[in-house]
């Protein structure tokens, strides 16, 4: 059992898929947890089964204006997972879709790492687990905004613990292929209509055509990576990518 008793632990998107599992396991390991998501009331739902472990918070990260000190001013852990997807075409991506992936999954963990870090750095402690995903890694067709945003987040990351390491911050990506959430449901339909196949194929002919596990990831598997990478076991993991794809980047 990792014993995370006394810290203060945020996850965004933390109202259904990865971030729910992830406040659930931090919980568990006896966080304090952050349930921040746009969708409250989801996120309320999250923290309410964790009882007096977890608070929820409703939040726009895509808004410029929202209070990174005062989401993740006293954090100990930071969990950026918050994310969205759209798939088209390059010629046909809408440029304000664009602009809010990036604002969501690349500048805001740039701002609320920057807000965390002096409390991080006063403690002499702190962990950085960033969502990234085999996109963080490889690219894909009809999907320019979301490779774009976690390649940049790999980057951040590794900046991060490069600055950090030494005063006993890490900083790690966490990089799945398609896992088993809500995010990855709503792509289904999208994917069908741009490959010209029935949405019942989908899965099967475009999802798990890369892993030799021919199986979708389930979010319970990546909050158990996300928590290990905060035991003490793991202090000297830091600038990595842990890649939970089942082999897909193996080829």
């Amino acid at each position: 059992m990792i014993d995370l008793v006394g810290r203060r632990v945020l996850v965004t998107g933390g109202a259904s898929g990865i971030g729910a599992a992830c406040a659930e396991r931090f919980a568990a390991a006896g966080a304090s947890v952050t349930v921040a998501d746009l969708d409250e009331s989801g996120a309320k739902k999250v923290a309410d089964r964790l009882g007096g472990h977890a608070v929820a918070i409703g939040v726009d990260l895509a808004d410029p204006a929202f209070d990174a000190a005062a989401l993740a001013g006293d954090a100990d852990v930071i969990v950026n997972n918050a994310g969205i997807q759209h798939v088209s075409p390059l010629e046909e991506f809408p440029e304000d879709t664009f602009a809010t992936i990036i604002a969501l999954m690349l500048q805001a963990p740039f701002r609320l790492v920057r807000a965390a870090l002096p409390h991080m750095y006063a403690g002499g402690w702190g962990r950085i687990v960033n969502i990234s995903s085999v996109h963080g890694l490889r690219a894909s067709p009809y999907k320019s905004a979301y490779v774009a945003a976690k390649h940049g987040l790999e980057g951040l990351s590794k900046t991060i613990a490069l600055e950090g390491g030494g005063r006993g911050v890490t900083s790690n990506t966490i990089c799945p292929a398609y896992v088993r959430t809500p995010l990855v449901e709503k792509q289904i339909a999208d994917q069908a209509r741009i490959h010209g196949i029935p949405e019942s194929d989908v899965i099967e002919k475009i999802m798990l055509t890369g892993p030799a596990i021919k199986r979708l990831v389930e979010p319970a598997e990546v909050a158990d990576l996300a928590v290990w990478l905060c035991s003490p076991g793991m202090s000297f993991a830091n600038g990595s990518s842990y890649v939970l794809d089942g082999g897909s980047t193996a080829r």
